[in-house]
């Protein structure tokens, strides 16, 4: 089947490519993703890819995306089987 889309690729394009994430407070991550996949309820805490400060995504469902760009997910989530997506 074609992809018309194969030569596409912006942080806004979908990701075509993931990988698992395990929380670290002081390992980023090897790549920056253009979303976390979220298999597991809970709280999700990141370093975005700019450096602000640490944010909290409390409440988040099994099965959520979330469309940031972290460069580091911090062990104080609570939330399970995270995936990149890039």
């Amino acid at each position: 089947m074609a992809d018309k889309f194969s030569d596409v690729d912006s942080v806004m394009s979908s990701g075509r490519k993931g990988f698992a994430i395990t929380p670290n407070d002081s390992t980023e991550l090897a790549l920056t993703p253009k979303a976390l996949w979220v298999g597991g309820a809970g709280t999700v805490v990141v370093r975005l890819a700019d450096d602000s400060a640490d944010i909290t995504f409390s409440g988040v469902a099994a099965g959520t995306l979330l469309p940031i760009r972290p460069k580091l997910v911090k062990t104080t989530s609570t939330a399970t089987l995270i995936l990149g997506l890039y």
